[in-house]
């Protein structure tokens, strides 16, 4: 994007792909501002990934 400045379809491709905030699921931190790692919030993540996954296995199964 910073080589094609000028490529505003280029530009319209990327951020149309981003979900709006309104729709985003926000996630508290995985690690302190002092790097230590936060065992409940990564859990919180892992647990999420998860379930994302098995939801696109679901959806991808469903298809014909």
């Amino acid at each position: 994007m910073l080589e094609h400045r000028e490529d505003m379809e280029a530009i319209d491709a990327l951020v149309s792909r981003r979900t709006p905030d309104s729709e985003a699921t926000w996630y508290p931190a995985p690690c302190t501002p002092e790097g230590v790692p936060i065992p409940e919030n990564i859990r919180i993540m892992e647990e999420a990934i998860r379930q994302r996954i098995q939801e696109i296995d679901r959806k991808k199964k469903s298809q014909p």
